[in-house]
């Protein structure tokens, strides 16, 4: 079987990113092994969401190239956030904002329609799952809008937009990984000949929901540990840009 080059790339994205996603989860929030496995994780993400949406547009699959193009709404808004000081915001979040609420939309408008004719999936994707992407989009849309109208987000508020879009990116990740195929794991494994070497009882539905909804379960934890106690107060876990230097001259 032969691959082409762009699909390899999208398959290596999203193996390092699931693996430096999960990393950056397990290191301690602002160690220099987090803000490194942070920066392969935005990096590989990143590839596989843009070249997940090329695939999608050349095979004519319009769920994929949605998902493909939030995955990088999502990750490249939480490096964002990351990177900029408290209260720091652009005119390209105007742009930005465009994204989850044009997918938003047109999930919402694609799930009703399924509804309305009586299916219960499209193009194999359940249209529970449809809505809940669509949700989530006009969340982060709404989010985007908050952010804009107070003026950016600082301290707390700022962590937990960062966390929220990192790990909701790598349940996009999981999912398409784990449900993305006919047994899209056991495929990888036996391509690279380690297929035949594990036991079948790894390669189940249940055990691929456990880990396609992990990062959700992290995510929740994170959250709580953030917002509602005083773990993180006044600290930061996420890499800001220094503020601009700016030369004093010495008084006469």
């Amino acid at each position: 079987m032969s691959y082409s080059p762009i699909l390899i790339a999208h398959i290596c994205g999203g193996v390092v990113g699931l693996v430096s996603g999960t990393a950056a989860m397990c290191f301690r929030k602002g160690s220099p092994r987090h803000v490194l496995a942070g920066k392969v994780f935005v990096a590989s993400m990143l590839t596989m969401g843009a070249f997940a949406a090329y695939l999608a547009i050349t095979r004519h699959q319009p769920n994929n190239i949605g998902g493909g193009i939030l995955t990088v709404y999502l990750i490249g808004t939480a490096w964002l956030t990351a990177r900029r000081r408290d209260g720091e915001t652009s005119r390209l979040d105007w742009v930005l904002l465009l994204i989850p609420l044009a997918n938003g939309i047109l999930s919402w408008m694609a799930g009703l329609k399924v509804l309305r004719s009586g299916h219960s999936s499209l193009d194999g994707v359940p249209v529970g799952m449809i809505l809940f992407m669509g949700s989530v989009c006009l969340l982060a849309a709404a989010g985007d809008v908050r952010m804009l109208v107070r003026g950016g987000v600082a301290g707390v508020k700022r962590i937990s937009r960062h966390l929220w879009r990192m790990c909701f990116g790598l349940f996009i990740a999981a999912g398409s990984f784990f449900f993305g195929g006919s047994n899209r794991p056991l495929r990888l494994l036996s391509t690279v000949g380690l297929g035949k070497y594990l036991s079948p009882a790894l390669f189940n539905t249940t055990l691929y929901s456990v880990l396609t909804i992990l990062p959700l379960i992290l995510l929740i934890f994170w959250l709580v540990r953030v917002r509602f106690t005083n773990a993180y107060n006044g600290k930061t876990i996420v890499p800001r840009r220094p503020a601009p230097f700016v030369e004093q001259n010495p008084a006469p």
